[in-house]
């Protein structure tokens, strides 16, 4: 359902109260009874579970899979698949400038974009009271997977200009993709950058943000937008970086210092996070996650523009006690 997401993000921001907004989606598997691998090969099963969330859960938006390995899958990455954890990419396809020269931008449509893409386009269907947001990866992350994530740190002093190839070839790729998304009726898409938060400001906007930008030159208006996630150790100190990248929010990871984001951040950016994915819905207890989220929602909710969210990706066999603890502390809280 199309609507004016920039209208959206300031009446989000203009609310006293505001829906929680999870990185959920790969726990609904426990509810359908199906694994990892059904949900990633089935665009009929991510769409059902994106629309059984939104059913039962009062979150602000609908977010799809964060998997990280879809983009780089097309690039012809390696990718292996464990029992109850998310896919991840094995091995390079560029080990050097020649090949970087070589790297050919796929089709959309390739391996499994194709699936997912379509995902989109039965969930915008299905799901008509808020908004749908597809997961992307972002530029900088997505040359790490197809250089391997320890090479490219290396490759970033000792060979720049090979990156820097392999950058301006995926982008053109995540422009091409995310238009595709776009096309199906798509509100927006949450793009995952966490690569980029371990590197140092300075190399954050050469490596990663400029290319940002150019996707979100090239993608977001009025009825699209672009919320940027980064789950690294430095996203935290890189707020006027990724305020110059022209996404309408930030999703920060549970390494984040969110209330100095807060105090750095325009009040007309939306900031969401960050409840520990980890150590809190995988492995918390209701007791320990109500705790959690009450002290992060009273640290930050007196800023307008902060939105409750978990740090990442919540984890396939997190507890569904957990995630439901969850949605009672933010009820809690605004219930006050």
């Amino acid at each position: 359902m199309k609507r004016n997401m920039k209208q959206w993000v300031a009446d989000v921001i203009a609310s006293p109260v505001k829906a929680a907004i999870p990185v959920l989606s790969f726990p609904v598997i426990q509810k359908m009874d199906i694994t990892v691998e059904d949900l990633i090969r089935s665009a009929e099963a991510q769409s059902d579970g994106m629309a059984l969330l939104a059913s039962t859960l009062p979150t602000g938006a609908s977010v799809s899979l964060m998997d990280l390995s879809v983009e780089a899958e097309c690039f012809g990455s390696q990718i292996k698949t464990f029992a109850g954890e998310v896919p991840a990419v094995v091995g390079a396809v560029v080990t050097d400038e020649d090949e970087a020269d070589a790297l050919e931008v796929p089709e959309v449509g390739t391996a499994r974009t194709g699936i997912y893409i379509d995902a989109i386009a039965k969930a915008v269907e299905k799901i008509t009271d808020r908004p749908v947001f597809a997961g992307v990866i972002g530029p900088f992350s997505l040359a790490g997977r197809l250089m391997d994530v320890s090479e490219i740190m290396y490759t970033i002093y000792d060979e720049p200009e090979t990156v820097h190839k392999v950058l301006d070839k995926v982008t053109d790729f995540l422009i091409a993709y995310i238009r595709a998304y776009k096309a199906v009726g798509a509100n927006g898409v949450l793009m995952a950058e966490p690569l980029a938060g371990l590197i140092n400001a300075e190399q954050s906007r050469e490596f990663s943000c400029d290319y940002v930008r150019r996707i979100v030159d090239a993608v977001q208006d009025d009825e699209f937008v672009v919320i940027y996630h980064n789950c690294g150790i430095s996203a935290d100190r890189m707020v006027s970086a990724l305020v110059d990248t022209g996404c309408v929010g930030f999703h920060f990871g549970n390494a984040s210092n969110l209330p100095k984001v807060l105090f750095e951040m325009p009040k007309d950016k939306l900031v969401l996070g960050n409840v520990d994915p980890s150590s809190q819905f995988r492995n918390g207890t209701p007791e320990s996650i109500r705790e959690a989220t009450l002290s992060l929602m009273e640290k930050c909710c007196g800023h307008p523009n902060f939105v409750i969210s978990s740090g990442c990706d919540i984890p396939p066999l997190s507890r569904w006690e957990n995630i439901e603890a969850f949605f009672a502390a933010v009820a809690e809280f605004y219930n006050r």
